[in-house]
């Protein structure tokens, strides 16, 4: 195992000038994060169990069921519906998901319920005469997939359940018939109101005279009350073969789409084998393909694992290390991975530590090493995440998407519902830039029947004992896999406490464009500075990365932190 070489001299601070070489030797130092980040965790306690969710009314939901002896899957079953209805931008029974399950005698699965493409997708089909992307792949019907995530709770309930499925869903129904909308929530439908007036149901659904509801007023959704009393009544075949369904193909049919009673029918949830990744003498379980999370963290985890220690948080030592694992990784993402039921993917090299180790000694440790041209051969920080931890030690990580903000903008008329763009997170036009910047190969291409791949990377974090120690993910498009590899790195790398871990400031590489990005007033200036003397190209956000949502063990039992950069909510008992 090699030592990094030293990478932080006093004239890397005062003057930048290039960093030179030294020799071995060890990291130590301090964190270096800046006054100007504010940013902090207010940890919530429980004996017993816990919930983490992006709305408190859904946690809410999650503990209701656990305190009537509900386990995990049902809590999760429970919140999905409630955010649902009470995080409109990313909760969905329109979309789809993944959830890493592992219950308390060390079994340990995965579920995946990501949408797929309707059977009448085609290779170009977002591509105009020129050969260029196209909007319609982000924005109204076309952009949509088959919805997973009515199939896929189903699913996880009737193998792991223990509650009856209708009481799982009478905290959203109680939900939908009125609750209070927070400011949080009216922001959120104020800043994509544009969008939802486009199409004439969601406007109904969404907006009040073409306003956002107000912090304070109470939002009845009538239709969604019926859908979910539906879907209570008769599980998943309503949903896909029975009258939600019709309703489904009647909007594809208004609005030019492509997805028919046929592709509702066809959809299956699916179990795969979890990726397990050894780090430092954890064991970490997530989501395989066509999740690309699980493979694309094994791969930055690895290469980080061969150095003895890290440097310390926040200097340009830490950043450029990570940066460049991250880049490594996600050059292997784009143009290895996608549905593996379509495409044939080398996942056991991907995550050898013998090719870890091929990568970690192509980093040069005092330059940044600029991405190679890709060969031409998702999800927004509106995904949703959520963990859970039942009083019998079962877990659950949950993680959901639209992908953009409210989706397609399209709701199901007559249901109340919104439809997701998933259909953007394949390679609509492979070797170009997908919504998010990310330039993918043809494994990912869009082809019918086929399952787009996702960055979501829903986690569970084992002790080097294997004992259950964390849950954790986020939404965030392709900052899913670094901020959950971060969080992760801060717990076990930097000694932090789970509260200061999610409150950390994050950074984030994905090969293409070739920029690394930071929060607003996470690095100090010297750092950036120092960063960009070792070639760098480096740019702040304008937003925040991830919505971190996590339970940790400890001595009284859990803690829960939900991301201080959004209003989410923890609650425990």
């Amino acid at each position: 195992m090699r030592k990094i070489l030293a990478l932080v001299i006093v004239s890397l601070f005062v003057a930048c000038a290039p960093p030179k070489p030294t020799g071995p030797a060890p990291i130590s130092g301090r964190a270096v994060i800046p006054a100007t980040w504010t940013l902090r965790s207010r940890p919530v306690t429980g004996r017993h169990a816990m919930v983490v969710s992006a709305h408190p009314l859904a946690t809410q939901a999650g503990v209701e069921i656990l305190k009537k002896g509900g386990n995990a899957i049902d809590a999760a079953v429970a919140v999905g519906f409630a955010l649902e209805v009470v995080l409109p931008d990313a909760g969905n029974i329109g979309g789809g998901g993944f959830i890493v399950h592992r219950t308390a005698g060390g079994e340990v699965t995965a579920l995946d319920y990501r949408e797929t493409a309707p059977a009448a997708a085609t290779h170009n089909m977002f591509l105009d005469a020129g050969g260029n992307p196209t909007d319609k792949s982000e924005i109204g019907h076309l952009a949509s997939g088959v919805p997973g995530s009515v199939a896929g709770m189903y699913e996880a309930w009737k193998k792991y359940g223990s509650l009856p499925w209708a009481s799982l869903i009478a905290p959203a129904i109680r939900l939908a018939q009125g609750h209070v909308v927070d400011s949080a929530r009216s922001r959120d439908i104020r800043s994509d109101r544009e969008l939802l007036a486009r199409f004439p149901a969601s406007r109904v659904q969404f907006l009040v005279s073409d306003s956002a509801p107000p912090p304070g007023a109470t939002w009845r959704q009538p239709d969604l009350v019926r859908t979910l009393q539906l879907i209570s009544d008769s599980g998943p075949e309503v949903f896909y073969k029975g009258q939600i369904a019709d309703m489904i193909v009647a909007e594809m049919q208004r609005g030019g789409g492509l997805i028919t009673k046929d592709d509702l029918r066809r959809y299956r949830a699916k179990w795969r084998t979890p990726i397990k990744l050894t780090y430092r003498g954890h064991t970490i379980y997530s989501m395989p393909p066509a999740s690309s999370g699980g493979v694309t963290m094994g791969e930055i985890l690895n290469i980080l694992e061969g150095y003895d220690t890290l440097p310390a948080f926040g200097t340009p030592a830490y950043v450029h290390i990570v940066t460049e694992a991250m880049r490594r990784a996600f050059i292997d993402r784009n143009r290895w991975l996608g549905d593996p039921d379509f495409v044939d993917m080398p996942l056991e090299r991907l995550l050898s530590k013998s090719y870890a180790a091929t990568l970690r000694a192509q980093i040069d440790p005092t330059h940044a090493t600029p991405t190679p041209p890709q060969p031409a051969a998702g999800e927004a920080t509106h995904t949703t995440h959520y963990s859970i931890v039942d009083s019998m030690g079962n877990a659950a990580s949950v993680t959901t998407t639209l992908n953009g903000g409210f989706g397609s903008g399209v709701t199901v008329t007559g249901a109340g519902f919104l439809l997701n763009n998933e259909m953007d997170d394949f390679a609509t036009a492979p070797g170009k830039p997908n919504m998010y910047g990310l330039v993918q190969g043809e494994a990912n291409a869009v082809a019918g029947g086929k399952r787009m791949l996702s960055a979501m990377a829903p986690s569970i974090v084992l002790d080097s004992a294997g004992n259950l120690q964390m849950v954790v993910g986020t939404p965030g498009g392709p900052t899913i896999i670094t901020s959950v590899t971060q969080v992760i790195l801060n717990v076990l790398d930097q000694h932090m406490s789970l509260p200061d871990a999610v409150a950390a400031p994050r950074i984030h590489h994905q090969a293409l464009p070739d920029q690394t990005y930071y929060e607003r007033g996470g690095l100090s200036d010297a750092t950036v500075r120092a960063l960009e003397a070792m070639g760098h190209k480096m740019e702040q956000r304008r937003g925040t990365s991830g919505i971190i949502a996590a339970i940790a063990k400890t001595a009284g039992g859990w803690v829960g932190v939900a991301d201080p950069r959004y209003a989410g909510g923890a609650l425990g008992f």
